[in-house]
């Protein structure tokens, strides 16, 4: 395997998302072996400057805008352009333009590439009814392009053979990780009284579904304070929404990252998900490694993590309330699930994921 990796990402943080932090904890990892370029956009950037470089990892951020949620960014072409011939190229996939670049390049320069399914996307906005078209007649292509494709669950994995025609040998199951740096005890049961510190961390975006959280909380019946760390196109709505519900006990912190994010996982005593379906949830991963107990929607992705694990209720207010309110007034429950989610992510660690990347790459390139 060569020596060089170019991950290619149209986010990178601080831009809030999973993706973004899964792009960062391989690039860092594998930047204690390798050299690493990371190829993303200024999107989100918050002024993180557009070259970095710590040890053997280094930053390109290209001049970007957004058309329909699609990055445009001619200069990331051009970085694609003068990357070396050997270099193992990673692509993160999430919107459309770049992976057909990409692909397109790869074939004219004769590489190969690998591509990194993280979430079928759903049609949204005014041109989501070209979606369809879009991933058939074009992502389609790409996906069978690629040398090989990394999916985070075995059930991604079949829909990729099935709905893109992938074979099955190109395929590799690998899930998101979580960092060392997260793992705490299993979280005891608090004081009989005390309101329950419920914890949401994701974008505020319709995916995510916050608003089913919200009209949950209206419905518990025990106490529960709910802080929303994550920034997004939805924060206005749902800070409105949750002020005519009613709901003094929510506080939307705004994006916290690195230890003021490790803090805020320290603090609470539960996490939520009541998204409307997830690739592999990174912020579930880490809520596990801190010992927290879960509850979440019973949906894509969130099933595949989470069962056996969190109490999973259907997509609902009703339900999700009800679920809530069984972990915040059992206190065995309570336990027993924070003692599950710390047990179960212990194999989840990004030591034992990039180590599966790089066999990946080895097979997909040999």
């Amino acid at each position: 395997m060569s020596s060089s990796i170019t991950q290619i990402s149209p986010y990178y943080p601080p831009h809030l998302g999973g993706m973004e932090r899964v792009v960062e904890n391989l690039a860092v990892r594998l930047g204690r072996d390798h050299d690493v370029t990371v190829l993303t956009t200024t999107l989100g950037a918050d002024g993180a400057p557009r070259r970095s470089a710590d040890g053997r990892l280094r930053v390109r951020r290209h001049r970007s805008w957004e058309f329909a949620h699609t990055p445009i960014s001619p200069g990331l072409l051009l970085g694609l352009l003068r990357t070396p011939r050997d270099t193992v190229l990673h692509l993160h996939s999430a919107h459309a333009l770049i992976p057909e670049a990409l692909a397109i390049l790869a074939r004219l320069r004769g590489q190969r590439f690998l591509l990194h399914f993280h979430l079928d996307v759903d049609s949204s906005g005014p041109l989501g009814r070209l979606l369809p078209y879009y991933k058939k007649h074009f992502f389609g292509r790409v996906m069978r392009a690629a040398a090989g494709v990394l999916v985070l669950t075995d059930s991604q994995a079949d829909f990729v053979a099935t709905a893109y025609r992938v074979p099955r040998e190109r395929i590799h199951v690998i899930p998101n990780g979580v960092g060392e740096e997260h793992f705490r005890p299993p979280r005891r049961a608090r004081a009989a009284g005390e309101p329950l510190r419920l914890l949401y961390v994701g974008r505020l975006s319709p995916q995510k579904n916050v608003t089913r959280l919200l009209d949950a909380l209206a419905r518990c019946t025990q106490p529960i304070q709910l802080t929303v760390i994550g920034d997004g196109e939805q924060r206005e709505l749902l800070t409105a929404h949750a002020a005519a519900l009613g709901l003094r006990d929510v506080t939307f912190a705004g994006s916290r990252l690195g230890a003021e994010l490790r803090d805020a996982y320290a603090a609470a005593d539960a996490f939520v998900l009541p998204s409307d379906r997830e690739g592999m949830p990174l912020v579930a991963l880490e809520a596990m490694a801190s010992g927290l107990p879960i509850v979440a929607t019973a949906v894509p992705g969130n099933i595949e993590l989470l069962s056996g694990v969190a109490v999973l209720t259907e997509p609902d207010p009703v339900a999700l309330a009800a679920g809530l309110d069984s972990v915040a007034a059992d206190p065995v429950l309570f336990e027993r699930l924070a003692a599950r989610s710390a047990e179960v992510a212990a194999s989840y660690t990004w030591s034992v994921v990039v180590e599966r990347v790089k066999a990946a790459y080895a097979k997909a390139l040999a």
